[in-house]
């Protein structure tokens, strides 16, 4: 084999191999999970400015999202943008039950039915939305302002804080 034969081979294995390496970091960011760096106050103190957190997204495909999760998903109001958010009610729950901002809810969601003569007050989440909160309730744009989210747009559920690595704790103590 020629030099030029030896140098066109070396080179069709190395790109072979970051093709494939490629390939499988793609799968197991989309399909597994991966690291999220969380700009904003909204969820502190549980999560601060900066903080990068590990998410995975097999409870997201499996539709195993509960209250008290902390999920990260596409913003309701800018598809561009990401959020990080606690849920605090799932379908058939009463999300006046968990939060007193607002005596009226303002459900907006599609495919949420009441009937003229249903109060308010008693709107439920309905089938395939959650309900997000920021844990810092009073600086966070959330479910309170644009309503229940569809699961559509929930990309992943947060399992830990792996930076700052003086913090870096576990998530999930907090489901109820």
């Amino acid at each position: 084999m020629t030099l030029l034969g030896r140098v066109l081979t070396k080179c069709a294995k190395i790109s072979g191999f970051i093709i494939q390496s490629t390939a499988i970091a793609y799968c197991v960011v989309e399909f597994c999970g991966g690291l999220v760096i969380c700009s904003g106050s909204s969820m502190e103190p549980t999560i601060q400015n900066n903080d990068i957190i590990l998410t995975e997204q097999v409870s997201v495909h499996m539709h195993n999202i509960r209250r008290g999760d902390i999920i990260v998903a596409k913003c309701p109001t800018n598809p561009r943008q990401y959020i990080c958010k606690r849920v605090v009610a799932v379908y058939g729950d009463d999300p006046v039950s968990v939060f007193s901002m607002r005596k009226v809810c303002r459900c907006i969601a599609v495919g949420l039915a009441l009937g003229a003569d249903t109060p308010r007050s008693l709107c439920r989440i309905p089938r395939g939305h959650v309900w997000l909160e920021g844990d810092n309730k009073g600086n966070s744009t959330d479910s309170r302002v644009y309503g229940p989210v569809p699961l559509g747009l929930v990309r992943g559920r947060a399992v830990c804080r792996v930076w700052p690595y003086h913090r870096a704790t576990f998530f999930g103590a907090e489901r109820s």
